[in-house]
């Protein structure tokens, strides 16, 4: 379908142009340039840890942490209402995902939830910073995980930039990861990242990205002589083009976070006197917005506002339905619905609507203007 009103748009300037060009024009290192570690050196400054390592995907990213911090044959408690790679990396790492409920303030992990599903066998965390919300317990799950010595880690894919009291979202835990997918708040097309202060993990995951070979002071494709490969390891580098782009969007990640929270604050101001529309608590911390969310009633209204805005060419869409009740999960763990109940019902209230950062005036009434028209004519 052409939508007359896309759920996002890539923001991109001449200048992100001109870094890809550059790289293409250049016609070598394209596998391991200098941009590839002039971004991580950028994203380590940017968000305030040690070390930064980038991947070819988020996916890949958190996957290749669970193989560093060893989950194989154990439980690693996670999110339903999130994308499903959280957990599935769970698995591909040889761990249990084990699902916990969802808070209904800002969308992240449920702490009382996560201490009941605490077992002997369980090894970590992965907690939630929802659409580019900061998750209000992510002190409380972090108190948790020292008191019990789990590793927590954060699924920041969406949030990168939020705060919360001066701290970046993803720097709580023992690491986080950070996705660069062409609707995140900066993007390489595909990518990822891992945030750490922990060397040790960060050298694991050097070997993880690269076929477990150990570098010398020249990388691979520089050098003559031969390599040591000391660990079993995966193809999952980021190629230098995609660094590029990603260093270039850094440069103006912060023009991009104004953008988005004035458009979210003028959504929020013109959707206000609509009673059946609620939106995800912000409180004093400082959300990004990646995705515009808000929250219905129930599973009736939301389908049927959702269905009325694809009559008129505006999609929208349902971020997260629980991952619990996919296919893969119902048949191998057992899951059924009624397991996460507060999760399912959350799920079935949310709607993003199209947000980014160049959607103009016009796009914004529009949107606003079709969802009116829907609860006008109940």
């Amino acid at each position: 379908m052409i939508w007359k009103l896309p759920l996002f748009k890539t923001h991109v300037t001449d200048t992100d142009v001109q870094a890809v060009k550059e790289v293409i024009e250049r016609g070598t290192y394209w596998a391991a340039g200098p941009e590839v570690q002039a971004f991580e050196d950028a994203l380590a400054k940017y968000m305030g840890t040690k070390h930064v390592i980038v991947f070819n995907s988020g996916t890949s990213a958190l996957h290749a942490l669970l193989l560093a911090y060893d989950v194989k044959g154990k439980e690693v408690i996670v999110p339903s209402f999130t994308f499903v790679s959280t957990a599935t990396s769970v698995i591909m790492a040889g761990g249990t995902p084990v699902f916990a409920e969802t808070e209904e303030k800002t969308l992240g992990l449920d702490t009382e939830d996560v201490k009941n599903k605490i077992t002997e066998n369980t090894k970590a965390v992965i907690a939630l910073h929802y659409g580019g919300t900061p998750a209000r317990e992510i002190l409380q799950l972090k108190e948790l995980c020292e008191e019990k010595k789990l590793i927590l880690i954060e699924d920041n894919a969406e949030s990168m930039g939020a705060e919360i009291k001066g701290k970046k979202a993803g720097t709580f835990g023992h690491a986080g990861m950070l996705s660069f997918c062409q609707s995140k708040i900066i993007t390489t097309g595909e990518g990822g990242a891992i945030t750490t202060d922990d060397r040790r993990v960060y050298e694991k995951l050097k070997l993880i990205r690269s076929h477990g070979r150990e570098e010398g002071k020249e990388d691979y494709f520089t050098s003559t002589g031969d390599n040591d490969y000391i660990t079993i390891g995966y193809n999952w580098r980021m190629p230098t083009m995609n660094a590029a782009l990603g260093l270039s969007q850094l440069n103006h990640i912060e023009e991009l976070i104004s953008l988005r929270r004035e458009k979210a604050a003028r959504y929020k101001e013109s959707l206000k006197d609509i009673k059946e529309i609620t939106f995800p608590e912000e409180r004093e911390n400082k959300a990004v917005h990646q995705l515009f969310t808000i929250m219905l009633p129930d599973k009736t209204t939301r389908d049927g506002l959702q269905r009325h805005l694809t009559e008129a060419g505006v999609m929208s869409k349902v971020y997260f339905p629980p991952a619990h009740l996919k296919t893969l999960y119902k048949k191998r763990y057992g899951y059924k619905r009624g397991d996460l109940p507060r999760t399912e019902a959350i799920s079935d209230r949310v709607l993003s609507l199209p947000f980014y950062p160049d959607i103009g005036e016009q796009g914004m009434k529009t949107v606003t203007e079709i969802i009116k028209s829907y609860f006008q004519e109940e």
